[in-house]
């Protein structure tokens, strides 16, 4: 992909920063690990603080921030369904979702006008259509009620965003839609053919099932595989718990993932720990248990003077033992959270580095 800041290889994971950052690493521990793109600042949180005054002040996101790859920001749809489910918090209607804010009290509407327009302030590479993240609860009937939204509120979007097609600051941006439907073959067909008339620069799949039940990710991927073109960007939103869950959307087609856990898992003390072998022309990431994970907390490393994960180049394999990281963890110190950070990101972008390798060799 060629952006504004730069050019991203792919496939590619973007590491997630909701709020203006991504929890105890600096855009130097990012680049150091090989990210070229990340998922910078989440559109309701942006709304809620700083506020956009604040982000457009100071020349957008990147400049905010301090990260000058690219990056991609979302709408804001999934706080639709995550904060709908806690009743006066949000309310949906066919006019978008209104939300309390969580400090001031302040209703703040977020529809397709709003989420656009905050996008551009934002100053993503890639901005993505205000949709309605569908639940696995309430099944077909909410299924199909958030996709007729997500298709509406995508028109209103894209023209929104045809107004000008530039971010606030000139740079180009591209508009991503989002394909729903939940777990019903017949309406993410449907979606699929919806979003592609639509002619947009890429094409997110979403849904709350995404990422979180992978078994069900790769069965809807290989539904609306055959309806893909080959020259739109493939974008699984929320997929990126393991590092072989990469590696499986990936020899589906898919592109670019964006997750919290990493950093999440690294800071419960979840370490990634594996090595990536070619299997039957592929990859996989094999550890020595199915989630090819340690615990740190375990006093079993309590004396490890071993790295993370034998052969990982990261900062911190390199430079520190099990032994140490585990007493971080116990003794709750910040540095902890630094260096699990730092492993757990570069795991990924290791194994993303690897697919591409072996793409490219054909």
């Amino acid at each position: 992909m060629s952006t504004p800041h730069g050019e991203v290889f792919t496939p590619a994971f973007m590491p997630v920063g909701t709020r203006a950052m991504l929890n105890y690493l600096t855009p130097a521990d990012l680049e150091q690990a090989g990210s070229d793109i990340i998922l910078g600042g989440n559109t309701y949180h942006m709304l809620c603080t700083p506020g956009m005054e604040v982000i457009e002040a100071v020349g957008g996101m990147h400049k905010f921030m301090g990260w000058h790859k690219t990056m991609l920001t979302d709408s804001g749809g999934f706080q639709v369904l995550s904060l709908s489910k806690k009743g006066t918090i949000c309310i949906i209607d066919e006019q978008g979702a209104h939300f309390k804010h969580p400090l001031t009290g302040k209703i703040i509407h977020l529809n397709s006008h709003t989420s656009i327009q905050a996008q551009k302030i934002i100053g993503a590479d890639i901005i993505m259509a205000f949709d309605q993240c569908t639940p696995e609860t309430g099944g077909r009937e909410a299924a199909l009620a958030a996709l007729d939204r997500t298709h509406r509120w995508l028109v209103l979007s894209k023209e929104e965003h045809e107004k000008n097609p530039n971010s606030a600051y000139g740079l180009k941006q591209a508009l991503f839609g989002i394909i729903q439907g939940g777990s019903f073959r017949d309406l993410r067909e449907e979606s699929t053919d919806f979003i592609l008339k639509q002619e947009l620069d890429g094409i997110g799949i979403g849904g709350e099932v995404i990422g979180f039940d992978m078994p069900k990710t790769g069965e809807i991927i290989d539904w609306i595989r055959p309806l893909l073109p080959e020259n739109k960007v493939r974008y699984t939103m929320g997929v990126g718990l393991h590092p072989q869950d990469l590696i499986d959307v990936v020899a589906k087609g898919i592109d670019i993932f964006d997750c919290v856990a990493p950093t999440r898992n690294a800071r419960h003390g979840t370490l990634y720990c594996g090595e990536i072998i070619e299997q039957n022309g592929w990859l996989r990431f094999q550890g020595e248990d199915d989630h090819c994970r340690i615990l740190i907390k375990k006093s079993i490393y309590a004396k490890d003077d071993g790295p993370i994960m034998p052969h990982c180049q990261c900062y911190t394999c390199t430079h520190f033992s099990r032994a140490y990281l585990h007493y971080l963890f116990k003794e709750g110190l910040i540095a902890y959270f630094h260096l699990a950070s730092i492993h757990n990101i570069y795991v990924m972008q290791m194994v993303c580095s690897r697919m591409r390798e072996l793409i490219l060799s054909g």
